[in-house]
């Protein structure tokens, strides 16, 4: 039996103003630390204290003189790591984007990790790989 498809949503919006709740309610995230996130993420917190980093919402460090692009791409390796093939069976084969378009860089960056299928949003971009096959997981 297949498994369902597992997503993770990454918002690089440094005022992102969506429905935290309900978008935790479809998948993990993971959102830029800002002070205007923070509130945000201290109220999600409150709201379901027993949630961890795999079915939550994590916050991660940003440097204010970058883009939300470059947030990305700097944190991708970490959110991978903690959602992938190594840490979650089954890996996370579909990403959420929140915050940033679709760039030349981002889609190098993950087509490293084989997400080949990139679809604009209204809001930024989703991502789907393949379920990983020949890699030994959990």
């Amino acid at each position: 039996m297949t498994p369902a498809p597992y997503c993770v949503i990454i918002i690089v919006d440094p005022l992102f103003n969506g429905d935290l709740s309900g978008l935790l309610e479809r998948a993990p995230i993971w959102i830029a630390d800002t002070p205007h996130n923070r509130q945000l993420a201290q109220t999600a917190w409150d709201s379901n204290p027993t949630q961890s980093h795999l079915d939550g919402l994590t916050i991660f460090t940003v440097r204010q003189e970058r883009t939300p692009a470059d947030w990305l791409i700097g944190n991708f390796d970490t959110i991978d790591l903690h959602h992938g093939v190594y840490s979650a069976d089954p890996p996370f084969t579909i990403l959420e984007v929140f915050g940033t378009p679709i760039s030349d860089s981002i889609q190098s960056l993950l087509g490293e990790y084989g997400f080949d299928t990139l679809e604009p949003s209204q809001l930024g971009f989703r991502a789907i790989r393949p379920l990983p096959t020949g890699i030994d997981v959990l």
